[in-house]
């Protein structure tokens, strides 16, 4: 009966199908015979790259099918990945591994059109045949699975260097002090802060500089004994030097570090390159090179262009890596948005001449609709059972305009050709899920982290340097002086902040406040920069407490949702609900208790960089804790902080 239809009108196969606009062959991969399915791949003029609204694929509906058989032809025949994510990140591999419980069967339909569930006769049993299908082509069962971003939320600019069992990462840090954080892991997903390349105020030198300004792209070597920490001192454009780099250096990765030193070459994006007791800095444009002193605290020579690279736009985040006999030059191109890229070269000397990689760009997310975009600025790292892994900065963005969540951190492997060229994940563009590289280093494969993290002061920061005497942590708590600067001025001190991790989460904070007087003010911050903040505020005017949610964009705050409250002073429970561009604010005197505020800030597009046109825009939104106050001080404390993730990869 299709066959007559198609055959008298070919090009009914190209009308979307029920509400949802879905095309036929999606909804026949999952309610129809696989004889219909198979008919239409082979005879229709439908094709295989065809998607629904959220970027599923005629395999996340085969899946629904329960049908193993299809899903072998769809896989094996046809080349459709099991791999291969929707906008939601959920891979058809996932997908069928939820489905095997009766929970997570319901869960999953849930996602697809009624109309298609109501018809369907899968069962959690039969989903486990599907899985094994999957599994054997995968060949890693899902639980040893992990999935990309492994760095949620604003960890932009990722280098790696590996010592002995351990690896260490930095990442941009801008304005937010402590400055360049350092993190840890065992097994390459797992990560952990454990200390910063900057924690003296004196040292800093944020206080005068604008929202994107600050540490710009660190790297992370090890040489001797000694762990070094470059970075991009990025100025304001209001003299005529405005980058410098600067290098710190520890026996310890977790600091203290040294006094910054500072290269007054200019350029963007350093590393730096150890080999036989000389010590070499790269920086853009394109690839420069330059030798550094003993101590590596000072430029000893002219710098030199070893390659432009591959694209010829943008090219930065240089890295070099010697193996087999050749320098490896890797860069990032095409700058940081849609575009981005990794891209190598080669030389058997040190200063070139450097051969392109016939390959590249070896790391580009080709699919402009895809969840994960703008990878780039990548550098690779070696396992001590000799596999080799790149780490890089990635984007995803909601309704595909907006990065909340700022420029975060994937990971993919590295294979490397006969001919001797690194490629990554087989030049397939980032990976949505992937084997753990726990499994090839023989350690036990880690779960996700717990939905609740408790307050580790690690995680916290301050745009620019707080007061003297503005932050401490003490007793498992900090205690925060309120500022006598508004947020929407760089001045502003003592906000606490930590990075928003997840699209959909729940945030909430235990205070504890003073009697305010008029003029103070306290509450939860959505924050970004200077410029743009969100925030739910308490404040006291005309002898009462009130509460009200108050948005910054630009030069204009706007208030709304004002209630005068019955509050005066003690414990306050603050809780902030994300749904993406949506925020539910509410205050609770108790945990168990009901609100006794509650108000919707329904479209929060300004927390990031595409938000508004307005100064350098790199970061990610952040969320936490701020205090205000026209008159005298007060003190505050933050208690507990909890981040519950809802159904967010």
């Amino acid at each position: 009966a299709v066959r007559a239809i198609l055959e008298e009108d070919p090009p009914l196969i190209d009308t979307p199908f029920l509400e949802e606009k879905i095309p036929v062959l999606l909804y026949t991969a999952a309610v129809s015979s696989f004889e219909v399915l198979r008919y239409l791949v082979e005879y229709s003029r439908s094709s295989l790259d065809l998607f629904d609204a959220d970027r599923r694929n005629v395999l996340h509906y085969a899946v629904l099918s329960g049908d193993a058989v299809r899903c072998d032809y769809l896989i094996l025949r046809c080349g459709m990945d099991p791999l291969s994510a929707d906008r939601n990140l959920l891979t058809p591999y996932e997908e069928i591994w939820n489905m095997q419980t009766d929970e997570g069967l319901q869960n999953t339909l849930s996602l697809f059109p009624k109309e298609i569930a109501l018809t369907l006769s899968i069962t959690a049993k039969s989903a486990k045949e599907v899985c094994q299908t999957m599994e054997k082509y995968v060949g890693c069962p899902y639980p040893d699975m992990i999935h990309n971003p492994i760095r949620r939320g604003f960890f932009p600019d990722p280098s790696i260097v590996r010592v002995g069992d351990d690896y260490y990462m930095v990442n941009s840090s801008f304005i937010f002090f402590p400055c360049i954080p350092v993190s840890h892991s065992v097994d390459l997903v797992h990560w952990k802060i454990i200390g910063y390349a900057i924690t003296d105020p004196a040292c800093a030198g944020l206080d005068h500089l604008e929202g994107g300004r600050g540490y710009w792209a660190p790297d992370i070597s090890y040489d001797k004994g000694t762990f070094y920490i470059t970075a991009t001192y990025r100025l304001n454009d209001d003299s005529t030097t405005y980058r410098r780099q600067i290098v710190v250096s520890s026996k310890d990765p977790a600091g203290p570090y040294s006094a910054p030193s500072f290269i007054e070459e200019d350029g963007i994006d350093p590393s730096i390159f150890h080999e036989d007791g000389r010590h070499y800095m790269l920086l853009n444009r394109g690839a420069r090179i330059f030798e550094l002193s003993e101590d590596c605290k000072k430029q000893i020579s002219e710098a030199t262009l070893l390659y432009y690279g591959h694209q010829k736009h943008a090219p930065e985040g240089a890295h070099l890596l010697k193996k087999d006999g050749y320098y490896y030059l890797f860069q990032a191109e095409g700058g940081t948005g849609i575009g981005h890229r990794i891209s190598v070269s080669r030389s058997t000397k040190l200063f070139g001449v450097y051969e392109p990689c016939p390959y590249n760009p070896i790391m580009r997310q080709h699919d402009p609709e895809a969840a994960i975009q703008r990878c780039g600025h990548g550098k690779p790292v070696c396992t001590p059972q000799g596999d080799w892994y790149i780490v890089y900065l990635c984007g995803r963005m909601l309704d595909k305009k907006y990065s909340i969540l700022g420029r975060e951190t994937a990971i993919d492997p590295i294979t490397w050709t006969a001919d001797g060229w690194p490629i990554v994940n087989k030049l397939k563009g980032p990976s949505a899920l992937q084997p753990a590289p726990a499994l090839k280093m023989g350690l036990p494969v880690r779960k996700e982290d717990e939905p609740f993290t408790p307050i580790d002061p690690l995680e916290w920061v301050t745009p620019r340097t707080p007061a003297p005497d503005g932050v401490r942590y003490q007793n498992s708590a900090f205690v925060l002086r309120s500022s006598s600067v508004p947020m929407e001025r760089k001045e502003a001190k003592n906000i606490l902040l930590t990075r928003q991790i997840a699209f959909s989460l729940t945030a909430l904070a235990g205070i504890r406040i003073p009697v305010l007087n008029d003029g103070c003010e306290v509450g939860l911050t959505a924050y970004y920069d200077e410029n743009t903040w969100c925030n739910l505020a308490i404040y006291v005017k005309d002898h009462k407490t009130h509460a009200a949610i108050r948005e910054h964009i630009g030069l204009s705050t706007d208030e709304h949702n004002t209630q005068v409250l019955d509050i005066e002073s003690g414990n306050l429970f603050l809780s902030m609900e994300v749904k993406g561009l949506w925020r539910r604010f509410s205050i609770r005197k108790r945990l168990d208790s009901s609100p006794v505020y509650q108000a919707v800030a329904d479209n929060v597009y300004y927390l990031c960089d595409e938000g508004i046109s307005m100064g350098k825009r790199f970061t990610g939104a952040m969320m936490g804790v701020y205090g205000y106050s026209e008159t005298e001080p007060f003190t505050y404390q933050l208690y507990s902080f909890k981040i519950s993730k809802k159904g967010d990869k």
